[in-house]
């Protein structure tokens, strides 16, 4: 069986830090997904090409088909990796503006997995502080294990010394397998009814029905 992953990657540069970090991210995650005995397809989704579009949207209310498509592919994916460079202590403008114009509702159930990046550690406490409730709010399934990355994790990261027990590395890899699973097992919950699936809808539950 063949699984769909949205990888949403908010650097402002080409190339940039935050895609190099969603780039490792995404290969984890297909290793692990494979060990389940399922493939996948990737959809990498970077907002730096639908900056202006997304400015216009905000604007009219109305958005282009290139934006319309990239909206698609992170609504009706099996699980969404999404990260963001951190500016002042918070999410990056694009990426907000990104999930802004996403319909309510749609990333309902949703595994994703978050990063961040930034020039210095001091940034991290972004994730869980700004990030994560913003995931928790769109009502997604937030994988526990969030991955930042500073300026010198990827100077490590490139250079000859790097092990597998690299505590990044470790990082990414416990992330990834999280994700796997719970994209899987939301697929299982599918077809067998399982306690991830909803039988009846919100509207249903709230009348007594």
């Amino acid at each position: 069986m063949t699984r769909t992953l949205a990888v949403v990657t908010a650097g402002l540069r080409s190339p940039s830090s935050t895609r190099l970090l969603a780039d490792r991210l995404t290969e984890a995650v297909v290793r692990a997904v494979r060990e389940h005995g399922q493939e996948v397809v990737v959809e990498v989704v970077d907002l730096r090409e639908h900056a202006h579009d997304l400015t216009n949207m905000m604007l009219t209310g109305f958005a282009s088909r290139g934006l319309q498509d990239a909206i698609g592919t992170v609504t009706g994916a099996d699980g969404v990796i999404a990260v963001t460079p951190i500016f002042s202590g918070s999410y990056g403008g694009l990426f907000k503006t990104f999930f802004d114009v996403v319909d309510d509702g749609s990333l309902a159930g949703t595994p994703v997995l978050i990063g961040a990046t930034a020039g210095s550690a001091r940034h991290s406490l972004a994730l869980d502080h700004a990030v994560r409730p913003l995931f928790a709010y769109l009502r997604s399934v937030v994988v526990p294990t969030a991955v930042f990355a500073a300026t010198e994790d990827f100077g490590r990261a490139t250079g000859s010394t790097t092990t597998d027990t690299e505590p990044m590395a470790v990082r990414i890899d416990r992330a990834a397998r999280e994700l796997a699973a719970l994209v899987v097992a939301r697929e299982q919950d599918r077809r067998t009814g399982g306690p991830g699936t909803l039988t009846v809808s919100f509207e249903d539950l709230l009348s007594g029905q």
